[in-house]
Order: C-alpha cells, then structure tokens, then sequence
C-alpha cells in the first residue's frame, strides 16, 4: 500500500512540475511536450502496472489516464494556436485538466495517509 502511495506521490510530483511549465512567464511548448511524455512514460511504466487495493483506485486510474490522453489532445492545440485569445483559452484548460489530475491524485494518497 506504502508503494502504491508513493508512486502516486511521483506522479502528482511530475503534474506539478508540468504546471510550473504551463504557468511560467515565458511560455515553451517543446518544453510541455517532453514533460508531458515524461508524465505519460511515468504513469505506464510505474502507475499502470499497480495492484489496485479497491475499485475505487481503479476508477481514479482509468481517470487518470483518460485526463492524460486529453491532456496531450490540449497541449497540440495549444502549439496550433494563432491568436492570444485561443492561446489563453488553451492554457486555461490545461490548467483545469492538470487541477484535475492533482485532485485525483491526492483522493488516492490522502486516505492512505489518514491510515
């Protein structure tokens, strides 16, 4: 369960430097991509592979790696956009996608926490 805690613990460490990136002054979308693909890499070698101790772990899996693969469909628009408005309407949506990988996240580490 420890293992598990902390694994998870990684990746929320990995969302949050991709948040660094998406919210720095000086925005670079090769940057978000190889951070991204880090993240990806991460969750299918270390998370995926997991014993899930309930469903409901489960569930917060499969969520997550919905929220990545979207995560990804953002992060190529965001690199297609022209115009401020469209990039600002971009970035605000990673930012609630990667709000949403940490919640989910943090559901999973919090009750092993309280143990």
């Amino acid at each position: 369960m420890s293992l598990n805690c902390d694994k998870y613990q990684e990746l929320a460490t990995f969302i949050d430097e991709l948040r660094t990136h998406v919210t720095a002054d000086k925005l670079n979308t090769n940057q978000l991509r190889l951070n991204l693909t880090h993240l990806q890499t991460f969750f299918l070698q270390q998370i995926v592979p997991l014993v899930d101790d309930n469903s409901q772990q489960l569930s917060y899996k499969t969520e997550i790696s919905k929220q990545l693969r979207l995560l990804e469909v953002d992060i190529m628009f965001l690199q297609g956009a022209r115009h401020s408005t469209t990039l600002q309407a971009r970035l605000k949506a990673i930012e609630e996608r990667i709000n949403t990988l940490m919640r989910y996240c943090q559901a999973i580490i919090q009750p092993l926490a309280d143990k």
